[in-house]
């Protein structure tokens, strides 16, 4: 009696994986779960996206075998999944990473470069690694619609978050607030915790520390502190931002000061 299932002599993952792959291109299964679920309540999914200007790496891979799993079960619960990938294309390390590559800086946008060349520049290299994340994603099995993404970029992007912010206002959820917020002389900007956080954003220093005496009036409010004292009382303080100390104008001691 004929096999109905192809028997394998010995295990070969990669070629396996490359077999079921293939069979999924040829036959369409991906689109094909999308469309034989046509009417059915849909489960919407957009994929936080990811930036392309950067190379795919093993956290990306894990973070979506967990959005791909999900997108899965609720297929298999009846629901239409339409998986919509994307790109974030917005963010400061595009800025500078171009503005290195031309040899330019801030200042230069609009005097030895026009807007439109350096936005046509930012617009390239944040698409840079596209056909590697394209790869790994139909490696890793990872089913998403990469024929119809949202790009950041796109006015009809920018337009629909400026839309959903309106709608916010009319129903009064937005607030205005106050908050500390890190700045960027070089680049004009504020940035972002992720932008504090990339390599060469900090690096350790060496500071000098003062400690500064405080020369004590004698009077009756003091006088306690000349008790057991033959020479002048001073206060220690120690700084560790010594260059503010010209500027000082008195030393505040007590639990209310």
């Amino acid at each position: 009696m004929k096999s109905k299932y192809p028997e394998y002599k010995k295990l070969d993952l990669t070629q396996i994986a490359k077999e079921i792959l293939e069979w999924w291109e040829q036959n369409a299964i991906f689109e094909k779960s999308v469309e034989n679920r046509n009417g059915k309540t849909p489960y919407v999914f957009y994929e936080g996206p990811p930036s392309a200007n950067g190379i795919p790496g093993i956290h990306h891979v894990m973070a979506r075998a967990i959005k791909d799993l999900f997108c899965r079960y609720k297929t298999l619960k009846g629901f239409q999944v339409k998986r919509k990938a994307g790109w974030d294309t917005h963010g400061l390390p595009i800025e500078i990473g171009v503005e290195k590559s031309l040899g330019i800086t801030k200042d230069d946008i609009g005097k030895t470069i026009s807007i439109a060349d350096y936005n046509k520049a930012c617009r390239k290299d944040v698409m840079k690694y596209k056909d590697k994340w394209d790869d790994i994603t139909k490696k890793m099995g990872y089913w998403v619609d990469l024929d119809h993404p949202y790009i950041t970029f796109e006015n009809k992007y920018i337009e629909t978050v400026w839309y959903l912010l309106s709608k916010l206002y009319e129903k009064g959820l937005l607030y205005k607030g106050y908050t500390i917020q890190p700045y960027s002389p070089a680049a004009g900007t504020g940035l972002s915790s992720h932008e504090l956080n990339l390599p060469g954003c900090y690096k350790n220093v060496k500071d000098n520390t003062v400690i500064a005496q405080f020369k004590v009036i004698r009077n009756e409010k003091s006088d306690f502190l000349f008790k057991n004292a033959n020479t002048d009382v001073y206060f220690l303080a120690w700084t560790t931002t010594p260059w503010t100390l010209p500027s000082n104008t008195a030393l505040a001691v007590g639990k209310k000061h």
